[in-house]
């Protein structure tokens, strides 16, 4: 397979809207030469017999179930709140935004 020139990388690069200097070209096309042969040497290994996976090995789920537990009421977790509104904590605004 021919390696990727300047013109292609100079193609992608507009395509993304990158400036790229003519020294990046040729840096670039190198790299994406590397990444395109990566990838098609684990084309070659990967098989018919080997499902796709997105991980090496199993994964299950950790979290434990939600469950009902006691907590605060609002009065109690606001106690000590400097300031309050609606049942909810009151801060300073930072957006500008109403």
């Amino acid at each position: 397979m021919p390696g990727i020139t300047r013109e292609e990388v100079a193609h992608l690069a507009r395509l993304a809207r990158l400036e790229l200097k003519p020294e990046e070209l040729d840096h670039f096309a190198g790299q994406l030469d590397d990444i395109i042969g990566a990838v098609a040497r684990v084309s070659e290994v990967a098989d018919q017999d080997v499902p796709p996976t997105s991980h090496p090995l199993p994964l299950t789920n950790v979290m434990r179930a939600d469950e009902v537990r006691p907590s605060l009421t609002p009065e109690q977790a606001l106690s000590g709140a400097p300031a309050q509104e609606q049942q909810r904590f009151k801060v300073p605004q930072i957006l500008g935004e109403d």
